[in-house]
């Protein structure tokens, strides 16, 4: 599955993208779960972040990862 990342998740995780081997019916949690452990770092960031699946918004982390890219998206403050 291919993984972006932005803002202060891109800084925690180091790539900006990244192809990240995804096991079969896993959640968007377990997803979450697999990034902590490539980027330990990015543990503390995900706790605060929303995602998109295939650019549509996940409400539930217990759905399935069924998708072909995760967007990573922490709070974005601005005006």
């Amino acid at each position: 599955m291919l993984i972006r990342y932005f803002a202060a998740a891109r800084a925690a995780a180091g790539v900006s993208e990244e192809t990240v081997p995804i096991p079969d019916g896993a959640t968007v949690s377990e997803v979450a779960d697999v990034l902590t452990a490539r980027h330990p770092e990015l543990g503390r960031v995900l706790t605060r972040c929303s995602y998109l699946l295939d650019e549509v918004a996940v409400r539930d982390l217990d759905a399935p990862a069924t998708g072909a890219m995760l967007d990573v998206l922490p709070p974005f403050a601005g005006g």
